[in-house]
């Protein structure tokens, strides 16, 4: 079945969006859907309930009002399952990993190619991006059948899961981020980026030398690998084709764009060619987001990007994001790479922090740090000043730019397991005491106690909880966990387990 969908693709699943398709119909994944699916709120519908009840991705190969190619719509590209010992295979499959990969395996193979050297791309003449172009007046957006997500939308956000992609005034830093863009013209979007997003500080580096506008491409159905490095917010300076380089340990292949020097996947599904404004603005929103809020009526000022041209795919196929509550790539992708790169620069700052991890729960507001609490006794360090070190280095770097909590824990706790970090906030974490609060640091104003709440919509509102209890600091756990686990012996343990289901209990889940 999956060679009438995608014939002839050599590529691997993490560098090939059709690939990729394959393979979640090959993990019994996907669910090809025939029937006309409208894509205005329909297409999103189906896949906002996939994200809530964690089912297959849904393709849609017939879209009402398609035509030339343009397109079929892949949503929930990087959702969870609910398949036992397979609920991150999506994102497991985006960096070439086996589907029953756990999600700390999979923040560690995003953190491979953190100290080793970039693997620059190869650069070819023409790809399946090119197969096909629209190109000056040509261009009619609202011909094309634009999603709409959510019925308070602002407008058509035919941009929810492509790649911004700029680069700084020299051109030694390329810049691929997934950020959202609402169609504002027949060939216009206006997308949202605000500081201290990469799209604003290449942005504004542009704006200081004069200039009046920036190369500007947004690809969609790149490589999935390319796609999680986008969603990665990587050190300033970092060019994220080089990185994906060096974690894949192969070349990134690229091609230039027809109306300027921009660099795209080759096999890109669809790619917008043109320049982001330094000048013109519109309205932009509102949008349902993240955090599972719509706000109607509330739009904010967004930045304004031309298409001169647009290149695609043979019978192209546009990836979506019904963005809301839990759980969607905003909060698997988002979140979770955050989580990941704040791991990292806590290591690199020498604090004795093992993991970290943004529980779905908390719709990517929340980092969860575990410490290594016999490296944090021999800090002779109290909660207080450990809380507001953490504190002072995350809360003032880019990928704690979204996260307002920040929880630690000791080596007891999973934090991939949501019950074990509620447990451990709500009976270690005395509120104040063992709080240290952060109100001169960049907000997230999308947050709606932000941006809708008391007080700055853009600074502040952030808090290190110590769920460490005072004895951690000091001489180690006095406790013993009253759970199955740790309060029988292994003797009995094994019996009842032997026997469950004998009782006529459910078979327990790996």
């Amino acid at each position: 079945m999956s060679s009438k969908y995608d014939p002839n693709d050599p590529e691997p699943a993490h560098l090939s969006f059709r690939s990729f398709i394959n393979a979640l119909r090959d993990d019994g994944d996907l669910a090809d859907i025939e029937a006309p699916i409208d894509p205005n709120l329909q297409a999103a519908a189906i896949t906002r309930l996939v994200c809530e009840t964690d089912d297959k991705a849904p393709f849609f190969h017939n879209i009402i009002g398609a035509k030339d190619g343009l397109w079929r719509i892949l949503g929930a590209p990087g959702g969870i399952r609910k398949t036992p010992g397979h609920q991150y295979s999506r994102l497991a499959r985006h960096v070439a990993l086996p589907p029953t990969a756990s999600l700390h395996e999979i923040m560690d193979k995003m953190l491979s190619a953190t100290h080793i050297p970039p693997i620059e791309p190869e650069i070819l003449a023409t790809g399946p991006c090119k197969e096909n172009s629209i190109e000056g007046d040509d261009i009619d957006l609202w011909s094309l059948p634009l999603p709409q997500i959510h019925q308070s939308d602002g407008g058509k956000y035919v941009q929810t899961f492509g790649v911004h992609i700029l680069q700084n005034l020299d051109g030694s830093w390329t810049n691929w981020s997934i950020s959202r863009a609402m169609v504002s013209d027949k060939n216009k979007l206006v997308s949202l980026a605000a500081n201290p997003q990469h799209i604003r500080l290449i942005h504004d580096q542009w704006a200081k030398e004069g200039k009046k506008e920036i190369p500007w491409a947004l690809a969609f159905g790149v490589p999935p690998t390319a796609a999680m490095a986008a969603s990665m917010p990587l050190p300033e300076g970092v060019s994220d084709p080089g990185y994906v380089g060096a974690m894949s340990g192969e070349a990134m292949k690229m091609v230039k764009c027809d109306t300027n020097d921009i660099l795209v996947p080759a096999n890109s599904e669809i790619v917008f060619e043109g320049t982001l404004s330094i000048e013109e603005t519109a309205k932009e929103g509102p949008f349902g987001e993240m955090h599972g809020y719509t706000f109607p009526g509330k739009s904010i000022i967004g930045n304004v990007h031309k298409i001169n041209k647009i290149t695609y795919r043979n019978n192209a196929i546009l990836p979506i994001s019904s963005c809301g509550r839990m759980t969607d790539e905003t909060h698997t992708m988002l979140g979770v790479l955050a989580a990941a790169r704040i791991r990292q620069v806590c290591q690199d700052a020498g604090l004795p922090i093992i993991q970290a991890s943004c529980p779905w729960f908390a719709h990517a507001t929340w980092t969860v740090l575990k410490v290594d609490t016999t490296k944090l006794r021999a800090l002779k360090t109290s909660g207080k000043e450990f809380a507001k070190k953490v504190g002072d280095l995350v809360f003032n770097v880019k990928p704690g730019f979204a996260m307002h909590r920040l929880i630690l824990v000791g080596e007891d706790i999973d934090i991939y397991n949501d019950k074990d970090v509620l447990w451990a906030f709500t009976t270690r974490c005395r509120p104040n005491l063992d709080e240290v609060f952060f109100e001169e640091v960049l907000g997230f104003r999308l947050i709606p106690f932000m941006g809708h709440g008391n007080g700055d919509p853009i600074k502040g509102g952030k808090v290190v909880s110590d769920a460490l209890l005072p004895v951690e600091y000091t001489t180690g756990q006095n406790w013993e966990t009253c759970n199955f686990k740790n309060a029988y012996p292994k003797s009995v343990q094994d019996q009842v387990l032997k026997d469950w289901e004998s009782f006529g209990f459910a078979k327990l889940q790996e």
